[in-house]
């Protein structure tokens, strides 16, 4: 079989503070819906704007970083890839359907509407994460001469 293709990019603001809860089994996971617009001439000539709703979904780490940092109004870049969850309705006896994005990366881009501290050109004010790369641990040192300093990290360490 031919090797196939479920990417997803996408660039929008959140309608909502992402959701977090665990799994039974610890698992982090975040939701929200991201808003993207789009502006095309109709018929007539006239400027129509149509924003579309995603349903995003993340995983593990990536999840509490989202949840940490991600707000209403928030701009911010996703890639993942569609997936559909089907289910039975109990009240109706229908089956249903949901389409969301399963998120693999976020790049933070502003800091949304009305808030101050947004990102500035050159891109200063971005962060990212990676759901397989991203670690905030500190690194483990190989050079003994090297000063002393904490581990911990704090609001100064994030570059956005």
């Amino acid at each position: 079989m031919a090797k196939s293709v479920n990417k997803v990019i996408l660039i929008g603001n959140l309608g909502k503070d992402p959701e977090l809860k665990h799994t039974s089994g610890g698992t982090a996971v975040a939701k929200f819906t991201l808003a993207t617009n789009d502006r095309f001439k109709d018929k007539d000539g006239n400027w129509q704007d149509r924003t579309e709703w995603h349903n995003i979904t993340c995983w593990a780490r990536l999840a509490e970083i989202a949840a940490e940092y991600l707000k209403k109004g928030r701009s911010v870049y996703i890639e993942g890839s569609l997936r559909t969850d089907s289910w039975d309705d109990k009240q109706s006896g229908q089956k249903r359907y949901q389409t969301y994005i399963n998120a693999s990366d976020l790049v933070l881009l502003s800091g949304g509407r009305g808030e101050e501290g947004g990102s500035r050109e050159g891109g200063s004010g971005r962060g990212s994460a990676r759901s397989s790369e991203f670690d905030q641990s500190s690194p483990a040192s190989d050079f003994d001469s090297a000063p002393a300093r904490s581990t911990e990290i704090t609001d100064d360490d994030i570059p956005f």
